[in-house]
């Protein structure tokens, strides 16, 4: 049992992730994470103001996953090409272990993401600057064209989204999902790379 004195938000946040398994978006209440953390909802309340500051802490925290494990990937040093094509296959990986592994938190995570278009969007320009950040990399190592960094950033994002945008899930597990994520692969790298 967890007491008032020694509640953290990141017990809150994985008591709320559990709850919304269980629940569902529409039926889970502040009153039910209390409930698991054996407090009472006026503590959830001290950490976090109102159900919507909890949901969207709870959606932030699902989206940064992404962003920890692909900020490695957009520092190392290394051939630009193959860390660009490391980083969209480990996101588009780690997108559909999360749909294929858990459909019912999935489903869940995408209500929440609905309810928080700004941290959505944070999230969102978050990745696209990792992209930038290894686009300029190749830029400055010769292995890629010189483009406006920005533009090529949101270009790859955009034409990769089948591959990671939660609107296209269903089809992540088709057997073709793989040869096509590289066929595409393929065509970007020919329009990035230098003459």
């Amino acid at each position: 049992m967890t007491t008032d004195s020694t509640l953290t938000p990141e017990q809150i946040l994985s008591a709320a992730e559990d709850v919304l398994r269980r629940f569902g978006p529409a039926k889970a209440t502040v009153v039910d994470i209390a409930r698991s953390l054996g407090v009472s909802h006026g503590s959830v309340y001290r950490h976090f103001p109102s159900k919507a500051a909890l949901r969207e802490a709870v959606t932030q925290r699902w989206l940064d996953q992404a962003h920890h494990t692909l900020a490695p990937i957009t520092m190392e040093r290394g051939p630009a090409p193959e860390r660009l094509h490391r980083w969209l296959a480990t996101l588009f990986a780690a997108k559909r272990r999360k749909a294929l592994d858990d459909p019912e938190m999935f489903a869940t995570y995408l209500a929440l993401v609905n309810e928080t278009s700004n941290t959505v969007e944070a999230h969102l320009e978050t990745l696209t600057a990792q992209i930038g950040t290894i686009i300029q990399d190749g830029i400055h190592q010769g292995e890629f064209r010189p483009t406006h960094v920005g533009t090529a950033a949101r270009a790859v994002f955009q034409a990769t989204a089948h591959f990671h945008d939660p609107a296209h899930s269903a089809e992540w597990s088709s057997p073709r999902a793989e040869s096509d994520f590289e066929a595409l692969w393929t065509l970007l790298l020919t329009g990035l790379r230098a003459s």
